[in-house]
């Protein structure tokens, strides 16, 4: 029943697009020849799941368009799968459903390559929420293949200049130090340092979700980040991952705003600035904070700075009052436009 589900899913015109492959290449008759399907998507990734806090999470990099489309998949708690070679992303989806349905990440990995019959070029790794792991590298996956499966994690890589990716990234996921986010990169990296595709470079994702999943997907995520055409993508990666930590930091300060705590909300909005303290959206709106929280002296600054940078803050200002961002005050507006260093 698994496998007749599994390639009907395979026959659907939008899976086969999104895998650069022809229909016809996952479900054909029996007098036709074995499925062969014609490019390779992705080519090394890691799925690893963090046991102190419970996260999820998928990292790749490939010499190939948009891979964040097609190989991570990962939902809180549930599981994580990575699917590429010659990638079918129905093992996504139909991974992260037995997984749902109480199946073990082995056991649906394992389910799923009984039912196709293109299993030999397939590469897969799936990781549940007590992390269980396996992956599987087909025989007639383009060499350098191969994959090493640890505790919490699994890294697998196809397609490579040599056999030294996958465990460069195992020992870099295992040593470095920091959350899920900051080691699956690590991994990255050192493929990347060893040689990485054999192809070169082009695409890159990270997808990492909560320990403690609240039934929301969207509320879930707490890092989803793609870079999908790039010269350096996992440099381009660590960019994003920095920002997106910034981000955070400012989604957690309005939040401690929301409850009244004005000193929690002003330490996340300080350590957002820290890690990028060029971005003059996160600084207006500490700014506008700080206003709000009857601290103008502080604010005033931090206004000045932003509309010598970009004078569309300042005319964007006044119009704050309307919608309630920003207390109405004639006094402290003049303030705010004529602020100075």
């Amino acid at each position: 029943m698994m496998r007749n589900f599994l390639i009907a899913m395979a026959s659907v015109a939008g899976v086969a697009a999104a895998c650069g492959l022809p229909i016809e290449t996952r479900a054909q008759s029996s007098e036709s020849r074995p499925a062969r399907p014609l490019r390779p998507v992705a080519t090394y990734s890691i799925v690893a799941r963090d046991p102190l806090t419970g996260e999820l999470g998928v990292a790749v990099q490939s010499h190939w368009f948009s891979v964040g489309s097609v190989v991570p998949w990962a939902e809180a708690g549930v599981g994580a799968v990575a699917t590429q070679s010659f990638v079918d992303p129905s093992y996504g989806k139909l991974g992260l459903d037995l997984m749902r349905a109480g199946k073990s990440a082995p056991d649906a990995l394992k389910s799923l390559i009984a039912g196709d019959e293109a299993r030999d070029v397939r590469q897969v790794a799936m990781i549940d929420a007590q992390s269980r792991v396996l992956a599987h590298t087909g025989a007639k996956c383009i060499e350098a293949a191969g994959q090493t499966i640890g505790e919490n994690f699994s890294v697998q890589a196809n397609l490579m200049e040599n056999d030294k990716v996958w465990p460069a990234m195992a020992r870099a996921f295992q040593e470095t130090k920091g959350d899920l986010a900051a080691r699956m990169l690590a991994a990255l990296e050192a493929a990347q340092s060893v040689g990485g595709d054999i192809r070169g470079k082009q695409s890159a994702a990270l997808v990492v979700v909560t320990g403690q999943p609240t039934g929301r997907a969207w509320a879930d995520r707490v890092f989803d980040l793609r870079v999908d055409d790039h010269a350096e993508p996992v440099k381009e990666l660590r960019r994003l991952l920095t920002l997106q930590r910034a981000y955070n930091h400012m989604n957690a300060g309005d939040l401690a705003v929301e409850k009244k705590d004005n000193e929690a909300a002003l330490r996340e909005y300080s350590a957002a600035e820290k890690l990028v303290p060029d971005n003059l959206e996160m600084a207006y709106w500490h700014a506008v904070a700080l206003v709000n929280m009857k601290r103008v002296d502080e604010a005033l600054p931090i206004f000045h700075r932003v509309f010598v940078a970009d004078p569309n803050w300042r005319t964007l200002t006044p119009r704050l009052i309307k919608s309630g961002l920003i207390v109405d005050d004639a006094k402290v507006l003049e303030r705010i436009m004529n602020s100075k260093e």
